[in-house]
């Protein structure tokens, strides 16, 4: 609009006045008056200045003012450092609360509960190893994920995935016995080893089923296949270890299933009881107490939504991180905005929450460095 301004030389007559009548009437469409925008209130976009040196904490803390989905993780690492940094001791006690909760080395002893969902090709990628970290360190209380995302952490410790391409033709990869996720290789070799290695478990399960009574839920089943890999590599070990339950009510939906088929026609009879873990889960938030809840969901599908669903159960949850790269139009649970869930009830109106629309690869392991591991380092220094 730089050419409508100005006036030219002289010339032209009586028309001048008209042409800068019209140019004022443009003006006053094109150019409406602006408000003052207060800086306390928005963030002024700068990117990260590599002339500062190559800082990896520097350039995540710096997305949360570079704007689109880059801002979407900055924001993400301020709600879980929120989730991480929340005492009981920042709230005010409240009148019928009793003399142990107003002690101050009680309320600062009480933290936010963590619940983290993950979809099962990101344990078949490199994210495993970051979950793995999380579970090691005790920083989330409850997982959820898929049977996928039990077996192959378990595999892991058995046989590797190899990267191969995301354009591999699937009729040559069939003819070589290789398996595509993605732009990863699984050799069917892998889940010949993880059969040979299960079986004997789960015929132990069957006898202890018989002898001594058990009764098999899903997060039991995965506690102990997490005790028998015995490997530090894997998160199921350190889940068992650090005894922080692992939910997986699709159990069936894998290679796991396929395991437990072959083994329900050799030797019938062994049961696995959902009711259990449903109640197990939902009371993992119903029994929160005075704790706040946060929720951090890799991906969408059943992760989410069992998540989401028990957080429910308690009027939602006051914290929440989604990374995924799904869509809402469709109607998707996986793809849905987290304002959809406070309609639920699953998320609370006040709560802290955000979306990032991003490839949970990429995204996850830099929300994990400018959160939970700076802290767990900082702890140790």
């Amino acid at each position: 609009m730089a050419a409508c301004g100005g006036g030219g030389g002289g010339g032209g007559g009586g028309g001048g006045g008209v042409e800068e009548g019209t140019l004022e009437k443009i003006r006053s469409v094109v150019f409406k008056e602006s408000e003052a925008l207060d800086p306390k209130s928005f963030v002024r976009i700068d990117g990260y200045d590599f002339n500062d040196g190559v800082d990896l904490a520097g350039l995540v803390r710096s997305m949360a003012s570079t704007g689109f989905q880059a801002s979407n993780l900055g924001d993400a690492v301020g709600v879980v450092n929120q989730m991480l940094d929340w005492r009981l001791s920042h709230e005010a006690p409240t009148e019928d609360c009793s003399e142990e909760e107003r002690e101050p080395a009680f309320r600062e002893s009480v933290r936010c509960k963590i619940f983290l969902g993950f979809t099962s090709n990101l344990v078949s990628s490199g994210v495993r190893d970051v979950i793995r970290f999380l579970v090691e360190h005790q920083m989330v209380d409850v997982l959820v994920t898929t049977a996928g995302g039990i077996e192959e952490d378990l595999i892991k410790c058995l046989a590797p995935t190899y990267k191969g391409d995301f354009s591999l033709p699937g009729a040559f990869l069939r003819s070589k016995g290789l398996n595509r996720i993605g732009n990863l290789l699984v050799p069917n070799d892998n889940y010949c080893k993880f059969e040979d290695w299960i079986n004997p478990i789960l015929d132990q399960m069957l006898e202890e089923q018989s002898t001594q009574s058990i009764i098999w839920t899903p997060s039991k089943v995965i506690a102990r296949l997490g005790k028998e890999i015995n490997d530090e590599s894997s998160y199921l070990y350190w889940a068992y270890k650090n005894n922080i339950p692992v939910f997986c009510p699709a159990l069936t939906d894998g290679s796991l299933g396929d395991m437990l088929y072959c083994h329900s026609i050799r030797s019938p009879g062994l049961l696995i009881d959902i009711v259990q873990d449903i109640r197990a889960i939902n009371n993992e938030a119903v029994h929160a107490g005075l704790r706040k809840t946060g929720m951090i969901v890799l991906g969408g599908g059943l992760p989410k939504h069992h998540i989401y669903n028990a957080n429910m159960m308690r009027n939602g949850a006051d914290y929440a991180v989604i990374i995924n790269t799904a869509q809402e139009f469709d109607g998707s649970d996986s793809g849905a905005q987290p304002d959809e869930a406070v309609s639920w009830g699953k998320i609370r109106g006040s709560a802290k929450s955000i979306k990032v629309h991003c490839d949970a690869t990429i995204a996850f392991p830099l929300l994990v460095a400018a959160t939970f591991a700076t802290k767990v380092h900082k702890r140790a220094r």
